[in-house]
């Protein structure tokens, strides 16, 4: 576990409260009506969670299977026991 100087943690604790203070002042800044839309919108997107994760691929690429004589390769079976038992 790292440790952080009281420097530090006064510092991210006067940014943390400097960054509600902004969100506080820009909220009241919009119309009622189009505050209300925006916490609608908040909620719903924190409510449907994040994306399901993509596959690890090129971006434009298609997800295909592999070509004829390229099928990876079955695991091997032990013909006969090892040892004696």
């Amino acid at each position: 576990m790292s440790k952080y100087s009281v420097q530090v943690r006064e510092r991210r604790a006067a940014e943390t409260q400097r960054m509600r203070e902004i969100q506080d002042a820009w909220m009241r800044s919009l119309s009622p009506d189009v505050a209300e839309s925006f916490t609608q919108s908040v909620k719903a997107a924190r409510a449907r969670g994040p994306e399901p994760r993509k596959p690890d691929m090129a971006p434009g690429t298609a997800p295909r299977p592999p070509r004829p004589g390229h099928e990876p390769r079955p695991p091997k079976e032990q013909a006969r026991p090892r040892g004696r038992s």
